[in-house]
């Protein structure tokens, strides 16, 4: 028994090892297929968790031909938020191909399925019949993969079978938030919805930003410890390879520009090391730009060594020049703010404290009369040096716990009341300040804050969280969101921008829909 046993399951794993396909040896697979007049029916998603309403949805697939292959994203273009997917593509092939209904699995190796379908070249293309309507697919996907398999010379079919949702389902039984994020998200499903808060991020395509700020290039130099010198009280480590990303307030107009369709960049770069082809190279094209330079020192650079397996930093060395601008530098800059500042709605100014905001553009940001959006970041050359309060005012702030306590000189009293004050001093309309791990609060004058949790704890690197928070909320904050809508779209901007690391890459419109979607399952 035992023997026979042991056959089955090889002889099963054999089935689906046979079942499972490099997508190039599919693409021949289906050729061959076709040669043969048999009719490929293509399926194409996640599969997260499979549940009747896939297997239905399969079933009906294997109707419209002979043959069912079905592709799955990969882990990597899994756009639905931080823990997700829940099963890697290896576990999520496997349990498609163990179906008797599905004859062959492959991992796509890209984010949508457009180019698969130009490879494998299948006859029907199918999808579920929530994608008919074209104006609900969030993604924008189905109406590139019909132009896909009709340009193939094969048709799209949607299938009517009763839908169930895997990110309901994981959502409900899988614990993927944290216990305090399930009670908040189970009392804001019950006032808002995805599709009002998407089509609000959506409506701020036509609002024009201004962003003033410091370029920062961050480098990451990825090591692998050897351990301590045998000459010296030092760690010694290897070099493996480094990657650079555009940082600072580059990554605050990349962001920006994701959601608005015009944003003008404005900053400076050093002579004495510019790298302005790298920030060229690195705005997203949507973004005009003004550079200016100072002659007195390099583009800041801040260059991270780092273990390479878990990311943990080593230690860090920066290259800049943080002294105010050489007078002319600074006319200039100002000259020019003042003449093109009335062209737009919205200033929202990353001030990073490395010389480039100075007393005067500062009084010159105050009196403009246009919504001011404004971040002072604290960080290890400026340490107290760069707080909120030397700007008079601002309609928006956006600092967080450790910014807004060293401003207002108080290290231990309630968080709740620094907020009160930095919104009377600034004469500011909204303050939103992230906590950490205990999430942001967000606050209205005239109103209570507004305490929202972390909806991840799962951390890549924080580097440019509160950036991409900023990013984000800013242009909501000038289009008059309340302060509930302000910390839930922030908290999910930062949820996502703590996978990845460093500015790596920009959070981009559908990734962030998605993630909202999947928060309301």
């Amino acid at each position: 028994m035992n023997t026979s046993n042991s056959q089955s399951g090889s002889v099963n794993q054999s089935g689906l090892e046979a079942k499972i396909k490099p997508l190039d040896e599919l693409a021949e697979i289906v050729a061959k297929l076709k040669a043969e007049g048999r009719v490929v029916v293509h399926c194409h998603g996640v599969f997260d968790l499979v549940h009747p309403g896939h297997i239905r949805h399969l079933k009906a697939a294997k109707r419209e031909g002979d043959v069912l292959i079905v592709t799955v994203t990969p882990d990597r273009f899994v756009n639905k938020g931080p823990g997700r997917p829940v099963f890697n593509e290896h576990l999520r092939a496997e349990t498609l191909a163990s179906l008797e209904v599905v004859d062959y699995v492959a991992v796509n190796r890209w984010p949508k399925g457009v180019e698969t379908i130009q490879l494998l070249k299948p006859s029907v293309f199918v999808k579920g019949d929530e994608f008919i309507r074209r104006e609900t697919d969030i993604s924008g996907n189905i109406s590139c993969e019909e132009d896909a398999i009709l340009a193939v010379g094969g048709r799209i079919h949607f299938t009517s079978e009763e839908t169930f949702s895997s990110s309901n389902l994981l959502n409900s039984y899988f614990n993927v938030f944290p216990p305090e994020a399930e009670r908040y998200l189970a009392q804001f499903r019950q006032s808002h919805s995805a599709g009002d808060i998407i089509a609000k991020l959506k409506d701020l395509r036509k609002l024009r930003v201004l962003v003033l700020g410091d370029i920062i290039i961050d480098e990451y130099h990825f090591c692998r410890a050897l351990g301590k010198s045998s000459k010296a009280a030092s760690i010694n480590a290897r070099f493996l390879h480094e990657e650079t990303y555009p940082g600072g307030a580059l990554a605050v107009a990349n962001h920006v520009a994701g959601f608005c369709e015009d944003v003008h960049f404005v900053s400076c770069v050093g002579e004495l090391n510019p790298r302005t082809e790298f920030v060229e190279k690195h705005l997203k094209p949507n973004i005009t730009r003004k550079l200016f330079t100072r002659p007195d020192g390099p583009t800041t650079v801040k260059r991270r060594y780092t273990e390479l397996f878990q990311f943990n930093k080593m230690f860090e060395v920066t290259f800049l020049e943080d002294r105010p601008l050489p007078a002319q530098v600074g006319r200039d800059l100002n000259e020019y703010l003042a003449k093109a500042m009335p062209n737009y709605d919205a200033l929202l100014v990353a001030d990073f404290g490395h010389g480039l905001i100075g007393p005067e553009t500062v009084s010159l940001l105050a009196e403009s009369g246009k919504f001011l959006a404004i971040n002072t970041q604290t960080n290890s050359a400026n340490t107290g040096y760069n707080v909120i309060t030397k700007y008079p005012r601002a309609d928006y702030v956006c600092i967080d716990q450790e910014e807004i306590r060293l401003a207002f000189h108080d290290r231990f009293g309630p968080l709740d009341a620094l907020v009160r004050r930095a919104a009377e001093q600034l004469s500011a309309s909204t303050v939103a300040v992230t906590t950490g791990q205990s999430g942001s609060v967000a606050f209205r004058r005239g109103e209570q804050p507004v305490q929202t949790p972390v909806f991840s704890r799962e951390v890549v690197d924080t580097v440019g969280a509160g950036d991409a928070y900023l990013a984000v909320t800013a242009p909501c904050a000038a289009a008059g969101w309340p302060p509930e809508l302000i910390g839930f779209v922030g908290n999910a901007v930062g949820a996502l921008k703590i996978r990845i690391l460093g500015n790596k890459e920009s959070i981009e419109p559908v990734a962030l829909y998605k993630y909202i979607t999947t928060l309301f399952k």
